[in-house]
Parts: structure tokens; sequence; C-alpha cells
């Protein structure tokens, strides 16, 4: 097993861990809480763990090359206290995706039922009352609130085993403008979903460019790479490097996750093929086909992606039209330009050479992934 592997596994021990401390405190307060946990749990099994690892060979690309007694006792309980951090990253960003599925109207995640859809069934076989539409999506947003203050819970322990005020007060900082951008980011991708049809169009791209920057290059990537430098006490000239590492590399990330999106294939995904182009995201490869067709193509291109009922037929033609105006040729264009660059800009870094090679390692695997 890779060091990467082990780490993967440690927090999703300390995941689980922590879920169970609250299933504890749920069964107090009514054994009806035990779905709501189980419900969460499930979500924060598996997964690709991208957001805790590169927090964590991050904060190990900057410790410092001493070897004397106190030194190694301040890296074993930084080490420590990685494990909830990077842990609180992988809460964050699961509350983020029951939240997400809410708002897109996705059935699926990771192969499983949404959280929202899998109380949308539990209402509909115990046959209650009201719209079970209504009752999954309330339950999602309990679920994804409560999972935000729950990273944050994480969070603050790492913190506190930490122990040292001036580098967790900079990790606080970090953590808490991701949390903010990445908002800010969603929101931006809702408001393009909406008006972005009836904008001016030569602006799509920048638009789009913007979106995938704060949701998700600056939060997949740069922020827990920035988190981690800080719980390390990383010097300025060496966070700018991280981040000319990071925001190619998420940029890049975002287009392959747009490509999969239209493309992919299920059984690798866990979402229905095309499942971007039923929830109608206005991504780079969407806006790139609009720059390229012609009025009446376009027309009826904006018809279907605003239809969220569209059969498979109609699918395969916005597909088609996708590939064939080179909307996707463009964009894998761009994801082996964004992944050089991203891959040039570790390379001239000077940190620690394992954590680097981990880096590199985690890039390539990001640049490749099929899911």
């Amino acid at each position: 097993m890779s060091d990467s592997a082990r780490l993967a596994e440690l927090v999703e021990r300390r995941l689980a861990g922590f879920c169970d401390e609250k299933r504890e405190q749920f069964h107090e307060i009514d054994p009806e809480l035990a779905g709501l946990i189980a419900s969460v749990q499930r979500l924060l099994t598996g997964g690709k763990r991208f957001r805790a690892l590169f927090a964590y060979w991050a904060w190990a690309s900057v410790l410092p090359d001493t070897n004397d007694s106190e030194t190694q006792r301040d890296r074993e309980r930084a080490s420590i206290a990685m494990i909830d951090i990077c842990a609180s990253l992988e809460m964050f960003h699961a509350a983020a995706l029951v939240h997400d599925d809410v708002m897109d109207s996705s059935d699926t995640r990771r192969g499983f039922p949404s959280v929202h859809k899998q109380f949308e069934n539990l209402h509909e076989s115990e046959m209650w009352v009201g719209s079970k539409d209504r009752f999954g999506q309330a339950v999602a947003i309990i679920a994804g609130d409560m999972m935000l203050g729950w990273s944050s819970d994480l969070f603050e322990r790492g913190l506190k085993t930490l122990g040292d005020p001036e580098r967790a007060e900079a990790a606080r900082s970090e953590f808490s403008r991701m949390r903010f951008e990445v908002m800010a980011g969603q929101y931006l991708d809702v408001l393009e979903e909406n008006s972005g049809p009836v904008r001016k169009q030569e602006l799509a791209v920048s638009r789009a460019n913007r979106v995938m920057l704060y949701k998700t290059a600056k939060y997949s990537i740069e922020a827990p790479m920035l988190i981690g430098a800080a719980v390390a006490g990383a010097e300025p000239a060496i966070r700018r490097g991280l981040t000319a590492f990071a925001i190619p590399l998420g940029m890049a990330f975002q287009l392959r996750d747009d490509v999969l999106g239209v493309f992919g294939d299920s059984t690798k995904t866990g979402k229905p093929a095309g499942d971007d182009l039923r929830e109608g995201k206005r991504t780079i490869l969407v806006a790139l086909s609009r720059e390229s067709l012609g009025s009446s193509t376009l027309k009826i291109f904006d018809e279907l992606l605003s239809n969220r009922a569209l059969t498979q037929e109609q699918i395969t033609l916005l597909q088609q039209t996708i590939k064939g105006c080179g909307a996707l040729e463009r964009v894998e264009y761009m994801i082996d330009e964004y992944g050089r660059e991203s891959l040039r800009n570790l390379d001239a870094l000077s940190i620690e050479t394992y954590a680097k090679a981990q880096l590199d390692l985690l890039a390539k695997k990001v640049l490749q992934r099929e899911n």
C-alpha cells in the first residue's frame, strides 16, 4: 500500500470514528436519527480523497529539514493534527455534494442514490403524507448543514492538537477563504445556468472560466494545499509556488470533470451518462460549443440544454454536436496545456523531495482520471 493510500485510509477511519461519536449522541436524542447518520456515513465512505491528499503532502513538502528531538515532537503532533484537518476538508466536500445534488436535481452520487433521493424513497416506501420531493430536499439541506458544522468541528480539533496559535490562525484564515470563495463560485454557477442563454454570448467562456476557477480550481486543490502549507508555517514564496502548481491543475481537474459529465462512462463515474446536459450546466465545453454553432443550430442546442427531461436520443444529439463542432477537442487540448503548466511549476518548486514526488503522482492521477 502506498503512503497516499495509507493516508486516505487514516482519514476514512477518522471520519468513521467521528460519525460513530455522533451516532451515539443522536441515539440519546431519538433512535430515529440513525437513518440520517447512516446516510451521511455512506457518502463519506470512499471517494478519491484528493483534497485530503493535497493538503497533507503540501504540509509535508515544506517541513523544516532537521532531526532534532523537539522538531520531531512538533512534527508528530502536527501530523496527528493534519489527519483531523484532512478529514474536515473531506467532510466539507461531502456537505457541498449533498447541497449540489439538491440544486442540480441529481438522483445519484458515487453509484448510489443521492441523499435527497434516499429520503424521497424512504418517504414513498413508508407511505408518509405530504410531498416526498420536499421531504427529501429538506432532509438533504439538514444533512449538508450538519456536515458543514462538523467540518468546522474537525478543523478546530486539528488546530487544538497543533498547539501553535500563529500557524493555527493562518490555517483558519485559509479555511475561511476557501468556504467563502467556493460559495461565490457556486452562486455564479447557478446564475450562469439560469441566465446564460440570454446574456452576451461572447462573454460566456470568460464567465465559465470564472466559475471554474472559484468553484473548483481554488477549492479543490489550491485551498487544501495552502491550508496544509499554513499548518507547516510555509513562507510566502513557497505558498505562491504551490498556487502556481495548484491553479492550472485545478482548471484541468474541472475541465476533465466537464468532459466526464457529458461523455463519461456511468459505470466509472457513478452518475448517468450525459448528466451535466440534463442539468443544463454552462461549462467551458458548452460555452465553446455555443461559440461555434450557427444561429439555427444554436437555438436547438439551447432549447435542448434547457430541458431537464432529455431523452437518450436527445443526449446523443447534444454529444454529437459538442464533438462535431470541435469543442471537445479544444477542451482536451486545454487540459493538456494546463497539465503541462502545472507540472512545470511543480518541478520548479524547492520543496522536500519525497513529498514533491507524491504531489507529482497526485497531479498525474488528476489529469488521467476517468471518474
